[in-house]
């Protein structure tokens, strides 16, 4: 299993940050990666939430859903299936109020698809994706915040 770690400092409310990661939908506002992201769920923000992202690219998606919400202290999301070359993946939140900034650390764990082949596409490639995509959602996520106070 690969496991992938990113954190950024965000000057916004730590409640303003978890409402918007925790709307599923909002996805496509602020992720420069992502097309459009729709609800697919009659939950709109809670366990069970559920949303299909379509990328950028136009041939890649992917659908999840909530499977941890606790309110300012933890969100997970979960791979349901995907066009990716990945078997399973799950990103979870954690948060930390600094003075008004708030901090967001996020776990991403996978398993790559193909076996060994994808094994060997995880250290050539799909991590090294992988981690700049987060970085890019992240950095978006931090602009979309700080300007939409």
């Amino acid at each position: 299993m690969g496991t992938l770690r990113n954190e950024i400092l965000i000057q916004a409310s730590l409640e303003k940050v978890w409402e918007v990661l925790a709307t599923p939908d909002l996805l496509d506002k602020y992720d420069p990666t992502v097309k459009k992201s729709t609800l697919i769920s009659e939950t709109r923000t809670s366990t069970g939430a559920k949303r299909r992202v379509d990328m950028l690219d136009g041939k890649n998606w992917f659908e999840e859903v909530i499977t941890r919400y606790q309110p300012n202290e933890a969100l997970t999301y979960e791979l349901t299936a995907c066009s990716f070359p990945v078997h399973t993946l799950k990103h979870s939140y954690s948060f930390q109020n600094l003075d008004g900034k708030t901090k967001v650390s996020q776990v991403m764990e996978y398993t790559v698809k193909f076996g060994l082949l994808g094994k060997l596409l995880d250290v050539l490639m799909i991590r090294k994706q992988s981690d700049a995509g987060i970085k890019k959602f992240f950095e978006g996520l931090k602009s979309y915040l700080e300007t939409n106070k």
